[in-house]
């Protein structure tokens, strides 16, 4: 239960808050706030708790337990504000927004606590109504140091009725409150931190049980590669059957008793090219399978780490170990440059990959380059693959294509020549040769470039380079 705007008012018309010194304060609890305050005569607990459904403010009698280790918003407010004097403490707006007006020495602060469930907060402020700092850091809505404050009045009041609870015993309001709070107050900000618990397992399994299905489609599409190749067979078989421009050919299937088959064919390619296309398709089947494989069950894996940490924290009773679980399970990872598995130069904007092996150039191909970034290679040198990974909306300059082929000329045979013949071209237009060898490719559209080795070129990449 959190109070409203009503009760809110009754507890603080019980208390004598103007006049107080701040004498203390204690965060025992990442959403819960304890100020200790005293004036002549009185001394009183106020607990400032933003418990989801259980957001209040009261005068507490029960010991305030502290953290093994004081928490940041803690530390912040006894630099601040222990020792000032509370000027006023009045709700805003019947809005379950408070306002307490702090003076020490020549300083004036604000301290606001918005009590509304699931959006609550505590804000330090200037009087200019600048953050100084919040318990909770919310950067979208510049609830966070240097951001500002300043509370309005809404545009139209709640039509909703409020009354005040009745509560068991004579006493206070304040004291009454206090007392239904001391068997509920754990079981309320275990439950909302459970409940956030859900929503952020119920994601992570949600994503992961998806991205497995769109897998075993995946799998059943590459579940026809043998077929594929059976077709491309029966091509093969009626090449002279067929002309460019034609989109289907009628044929005997050799491969299903002779049955008659119609088979869509592509009308801007040629009759040998449509039957590769079809291998090529197989081709893809066979290694993509084994690739897929491998992946889903990377996912299975981590999806039953998944539900066996869920299990585990399920049955965490110490919120503290929740609420960091769910903070640091809620942040973003900071993205950090892919490693690759090659030697990496630099040339201003532009990056090289070098492969040092039929395995580098393959997995360069398959995981590390696109279309668009440029392959060069010696041409009558067996030497390394080397790709300009290419600067959106930029062609690549002269002087960056000759830094790469300084380097393919390099990592070659002809190296010791000094000088050689290199071809290149995007690496959309590289074909995998038909049972070839891993790694090889069979450029098309390639432009050539003769090199000469420039010492002080290759020093200057050598002072980039990473993987050496």
């Amino acid at each position: 239960m959190s109070l409203n705007w009503k009760e809110i008012d009754l507890v603080l018309s019980e208390l004598p808050l103007v006049g107080c010194h701040v004498q203390g304060v204690v965060q025992p609890a990442f959403d819960t706030l304890a100020l200790y305050l005293y004036r002549p005569g009185r001394a009183i607990t106020l607990l400032l708790s933003l418990t989801p459904n259980g957001c209040r403010i009261h005068e507490t009698s029960r010991a305030i337990k502290k953290p093994a280790k004081p928490l940041r918003f803690e530390e912040f407010l006894k630099a601040r504000v222990k020792g000032a004097r509370i000027e006023s403490a009045e709700q805003l707006f019947e809005d379950r927004i408070l306002r307490f007006v702090l003076a020490k020495d020549d300083e004036v602060t604000y301290l606001y606590a918005r009590l509304w469930s699931n959006a609550g907060n505590v804000i330090l402020t200037d009087t200019a109504g600048t953050i100084l700092d919040c318990m909770f850091r919310r950067p979208k809505k510049a609830e966070t140091t240097g951001g500002v404050y300043n509370p309005i009045q809404p545009d139209k009041p709640s039509k909703r009725q409020f009354e005040i609870r009745e509560l068991p015993g004579d006493e206070s309001f304040n004291a009454r409150i206090d007392s239904w709070y001391e068997g509920h107050e754990g079981t309320l900000s275990l439950e909302s931190l459970r409940l956030d618990l859900d929503r952020v397992f119920n994601q992570k399994e949600s994503k992961l049980s998806s991205l497995l299905s769109t897998m075993e489609k995946k799998k059943e599409e590459f579940a026809d590669g043998d077929r594929y190749r059976r077709l491309g067979d029966v091509l093969t078989a009626n090449l002279y059957r067929m002309r460019r421009g034609d989109a289907w050919l009628e044929a005997e299937n050799f491969h299903e008793g002779n049955a008659v088959e119609t088979i869509r064919i592509d009308p801007l390619l040629s009759p040998q090219e449509n039957a590769e296309a079809f291998f090529e398709k197989a081709r893809k089947a066979r290694t993509g399978a084994v690739e897929l494989e491998k992946e889903m069950a990377e996912k299975t894996l981590e999806l039953e780490k998944i539900k066996a940490e869920y299990e585990r924290m399920k049955r965490v009773e110490d919120p503290f170990v929740l609420e960091r679980f769910l903070r640091k399970a809620k942040t973003a990872p900071q993205q950090v440059e892919r490693k690759y598995p090659c030697l990496v130069f630099r040339s201003g904007p532009y990056t090289f990959l070098v492969g040092r092996s039929a395995s580098e150039n393959d997995d360069l191909l398959r995981h590390y380059v696109k279309g668009f970034d440029i392959w060069l290679h010696a041409r009558d040198y067996p030497g390394s693959y080397v790709f300009i990974k290419t600067v959106r909306g930029k062609s690549v300059p002269l002087d960056v294509l000759l830094d790469a082929s300084n380097l393919a000329l390099f990592y070659s045979k002809g190296r010791t020549s000094g000088q050689g013949e290199l071809y290149y071209t995007p690496v959309k237009f590289l074909r995998r040769a038909k049972d070839g060898k891993k790694g090889l490719v069979l450029p098309t559209q390639e432009k050539n470039l003769h090199v000469r080795l420039d010492e002080a070129r290759l020093k200057r990449l050598a002072e980039s380079a990473e993987g050496l």
